[in-house]
């Protein structure tokens, strides 16, 4: 954003959890963005949220958060069942989205909301945070510079403990809820990413609790050329843990903390005949980086790294991991 032109203008629906972190400070961080206004299904607990964290005004309604003159983009945080409807409306208004993770509820929303964003001319980007830090974009510079030789196996594992003590949103299966689309999504996609390829579902099984609800999940993957990748997701660990591992031809790499350098993190490179390698990068919050990009993709920059295709092919995947591991 050049000094020229005015903060993006956001409102935001849903008054999550993850809003505050996500998008309230990275807004008054960075500066490329203001955030105006916030809905939620609750009125007097959008007019709660935006007291405590200094959001001007409340819309009664998400229809009339969309229908705002004042605002130019959308961020979505509500949950994932009504990512599809309400991101699409935000577009068919003119508004721009961030969109939370998952993207959607199933590969055929997703496909609607792409098709939605394409119809509008605006910027619709999945809220992959992590994707947009140095630390991972140096992770797919050592890949794509052969220094691991051909990638030959990927172990992804994200674990988390979340309790379910009634408001958690992740223990209701109807709103989109359960390990494999809250936690398992990282990393489905750390090795998507990193392999730019989209796998197949060799085999994959999950630990269930009431309503259907998946505990954990873990999948096997095959990628086209032969290489493996591991993946597990967690919500009911004790033990929080965040890694990614590559192992090549030549070497291997550990990246500990993909998902969120900034509360601490480490990449260590092996390669054979050498001694490892230990590599640190910014603890700017990976949320910073992510508005940045949103609105320099909606002032015309680069295109988001997680919109359209992407998006598809995560939620594809997800799909069919989720049907696999309930077979």
């Amino acid at each position: 954003m050049t000094s020229q032109q005015a903060p993006l203008r956001i409102g935001v629906l849903g008054a999550a959890k993850i809003a505050p972190s996500a998008m309230i400070l990275p807004a008054k961080a960075t500066g490329v963005a203001t955030v105006v206004a916030v809905a939620a299904r609750d009125p007097a607990r959008a007019r709660a949220f935006a007291e405590l964290y200094g959001v001007p005004e409340v819309s009664e309604t998400y229809e009339d958060l969309i229908a705002r003159p004042d605002i130019d983009a959308v961020y979505n945080a509500l949950t994932p069942s009504r990512h599809a409807d309400l991101s699409i409306a935000a577009l068919q208004a003119g508004k721009h989205v961030l969109c939370e993770k998952p993207f959607a509820m199933n590969a055929g929303e997703a496909r609607a909301m792409v098709a939605a964003a394409q119809a509008s001319g605006r910027v619709l980007m999945e809220a992959f945070h992590y994707r947009y830090h140095p630390l991972f974009a140096r992770v797919l510079e050592i890949i794509g510079s052969g220094e691991l030789g051909e990638v030959r196996d990927l172990a992804a594992v994200f674990q988390t403990n979340l309790v379910d003590d009634g408001t958690e949103i992740r223990y209701e299966r109807d709103l989109g809820g359960g390990s494999l689309m809250d936690i398992g999504t990282y990393p489905l996609h750390w090795v998507r990413t990193a392999a730019w390829a989209e796998p197949t579902v060799v085999r994959a099984s999950g630990v269930f609790g009431r309503g259907g609800v998946d505990h954990s999940t873990q999948a096997e993957l095959l990628f086209p050329g032969g290489a493996t990748a591991r993946i597990s997701g967690s919500m009911v660990e004790e033990t929080p843990m965040a890694s990614l591992e590559i192992t090549g031809t030549l070497g291997s790499l550990k990246a500990i903390n993909p998902l969120a350098p900034q509360m601490g993190h480490l990449l260590e490179v092996r390669i054979a005949g050498a001694e490892p390698r230990r590599e640190t990068f910014s603890r700017e919050p990976t949320y910073d980086f992510q508005l940045r990009a949103f609105v320099d993709a909606v002032r015309g920059g680069p295109a988001p790294l997680t919109s359209g295709r992407d998006s598809i092919a995560q939620m594809v995947l997800l799909d069919a991991v989720s049907a696999a591991s309930r077979l």
